[in-house]
């Protein structure tokens, strides 16, 4: 009964984690249309921007694992919060020096800080008051994670995408002052986020020195990894996830560009409401406006969805079998992007942002439906899964690149495909029993 007060402190701090990673996840995505002008980027060289951030946890989901278990799970998250302000701090010298590999090395610094948290938060949270509660506290502190990524698109419309890029050769044509002084501009339009970011994750990780959490640490079967990697379900679960990841975080990637492709900038600009909208969520007018702030407003819309979404699908699983909502949701996400895909104009972006309300599920719902019946192989088969994250590194050069071959409506095939599988996936474990044998 003691401990109930740092209990409740430990899950409010963790919280705080899972808004941090959320929100800057998806900082990334807005910060992908500035790249590109800043160092005239093709669209598959854009996704590289994601690959390096996701690589990374496919480099560390495994090793974090062990890591952790040698360290304790504290430890492992102040090494993860130290990690991850490193990797914000050296946004400052690639945006000084516009140097792009380095805001590459700083994304994948970055994801391998927030890797280290995904494999500790989860068993924190499980943990941090009575058994009965555990779903409870996990689906909050998950809330918490998609009220981050509701909010970075904005944050990233207001700060990051709100003024004009020059090329290369306008610049060229600037006197040497105004060269200098326009590049510092650029310079700190990125710093001053990232540097508050390594502020605040700065703060965290004193924080998680001085907290005391309970130890959690459990010996698994030696053998596990064998014994997963030999199980058909959970094979496919660690696809599901791959492909879930990539085509989320594709499609969040692109849509500034693809509604900038689609000149939704002047049907924006001319449709009252649509205007009243984006001046309500920028909270500012228009007038002067780059158009990818304008467009980039709406993206609060696709990761809003998924927030709602998630309360809605809890409900639902609770009523209904998880692997049909599953089935039902990747139909109707399947439906939004052929819709897409045939339409332009209005119709065209509100139904690619409804594929956020659809995603909402998927991934909590894939990976519990792959760990259903595993017992004490649970934690490593939760490992192989944050591996399968990797999709995010994969899937949206895949996109950009067939977006620069056969363009945006073509590319989202690619999308359709990912999607389909998940909807395979949750059909067939209707069929077969809940528990599986190992």
């Amino acid at each position: 009964m003691n401990q109930k007060p740092n209990y409740r402190s430990a899950f409010a701090i963790i919280t705080i984690l899972f808004f941090l990673w959320g929100f800057i996840t998806v900082l990334v995505d807005s910060l992908i249309p500035r790249l590109r002008e800043v160092f005239e980027l093709s669209y598959f060289e854009a996704g590289l921007v994601q690959f390096a951030f996701f690589i990374a946890y496919f480099v560390f989901s495994v090793p974090a694992g062990f890591l952790l278990s040698r360290i304790g799970y504290q430890k492992g998250v102040v090494l993860g919060l130290s990690t991850m302000a490193i990797g914000c701090l050296l946004f400052y010298p690639a945006a000084s020096e516009r140097l792009f590999p380095i805001f590459l090395l700083g994304y994948f610094t970055l994801a391998a800080g927030i890797t280290i948290l995904q494999v500790a938060a989860n068993p924190y949270v499980s943990v941090l008051g009575s058994e009965p509660g555990a779903s409870s506290r996990l689906n909050l502190s998950q809330a918490f994670n998609s009220l981050g990524t509701a909010i970075a698109p904005v944050v990233g419309a207001m700060f990051l995408l709100s003024d004009s890029i020059k090329t290369s050769d306008e610049i060229s044509l600037l006197s040497e002052n105004e060269q200098s002084t326009y590049l510092l501009a650029e310079a700190a339009a990125v710093q001053k986020p990232f540097l508050f970011l390594a502020s605040a994750i700065a703060l965290l990780a004193l924080f998680f020195v001085f907290i005391k959490l309970p130890k959690i640490l459990e010996k698994a079967p030696k053998d596990g990894y064998s014994k997963l990697l030999r199980n058909k379900t959970v094979l496919l679960g660690v696809l599901g996830i791959f492909l879930y990841v990539g085509a989320e975080v594709a499609i969040g990637s692109y849509l500034v560009n693809y509604f900038l492709d689609m000149n939704m900038t002047a049907v924006i600009l001319e449709n009252n409401t649509l205007n009243s909208l984006a001046q309500r969520i920028l909270n500012s007018p228009l007038e002067g406006k780059d158009p990818k702030a304008i467009v980039g407003a709406f993206i609060v819309i696709y990761w809003s969805g998924a927030m709602v979404g998630r309360f809605i699908g809890a409900y639902l699983t609770r009523i209904f079998k998880p692997s049909r909502v599953l089935a039902i949701f990747a139909m109707l996400a399947m439906s939004m992007l052929f819709i897409s895909m045939n339409t332009n104009g209005v119709i065209a972006m509100f139904s690619i942002l409804a594929v956020g309300l659809f995603n909402s599920i998927m991934f909590p719902t894939i990976f519990t439906l792959t760990i259903e019946g595993l017992g004490d192989l649970k934690p490593q088969a939760s490992g192989l899964l944050c591996m399968a994250i990797v999709g995010g590194a994969i899937i949206p050069p895949a996109y950009g690149y067939l977006t620069d071959v056969f363009g945006f409506k073509w590319a989202i095939l690619l999308l359709i495909a990912c999607y389909g599988y998940i909807l395979l996936f949750g059909l067939r474990k209707q069929k077969i029993p809940a528990k599986q044998a190992v």
